[in-house]
């Protein structure tokens, strides 16, 4: 199936941004990047700020699709501790891009754009509201993860693998169900 005209816009904006940085994105560079007309790219997103919005959109639809997946059932039919677990995989295991960090980023300063990433972060690990040590610790593995998401987005070299394979260990053991530390 072949991606929308919408899609394939999306898909170059982010592609402008990884190459050459967020301040490089225009509807021009996009349009240009996704083989349309300024105009055909204005058709679908009258403003940059408009582009923005869809790309954090298009970003947090595909993590999200990411999540489902590795859970295994819709989010509404999970428990938040299977939620939590199932955040902590896919961000134990994914990987980040210099644009989706750079959306990220550009997402703090504007209120709805950030709405988009906390919608998003809130349906999936809510902060807890308990002061329990098994509450603490999935707020601590994902707050793990998204230091490792930070990282990989930032480094050059990549963990050691023993290094990486302790880390998931170790985020495993964050998130098991309270029942395991009992038995």
């Amino acid at each position: 199936m072949r991606p929308s005209q919408r899609t394939r816009i999306l898909d170059a904006a982010i592609r402008v941004t990884e190459r050459d940085g967020i301040t490089a994105l225009t509807l021009e560079s996009a349009a240009e990047e996704a083989g349309v007309t300024k105009g055909g790219l204005m058709y679908h997103f009258r403003t940059r700020d408009e582009l923005l919005v869809a790309i954090q959109r298009h970003l947090t639809d595909a993590w999200e699709a990411q999540l489902v997946a590795e859970l295994g059932k819709p989010l509404a039919e999970a428990s938040p501790q299977e939620a939590v677990e199932a955040y902590v995989r896919v961000g134990a295991h994914g990987s980040a891009s210099k644009a989706e960090l750079a959306f990220m980023v550009e997402s703090v300063t504007t209120p709805e754009l950030a709405e988009v990433w906390d919608d998003l972060i809130a349906r999936w690990t809510p902060p807890p509201t308990s002061t329990d040590p098994h509450d603490i610790d999935l707020l601590l593995a994902q707050l793990a993860v998204d230091g490792l998401w930070l990282w990989r987005a930032t480094s050059t070299t990549p963990l050691p693998e023993p290094v990486e394979q302790a880390l998931h260990d170790r985020l495993r053991k964050l998130v098991a169900a309270e029942d395991a530390d009992a038995g």
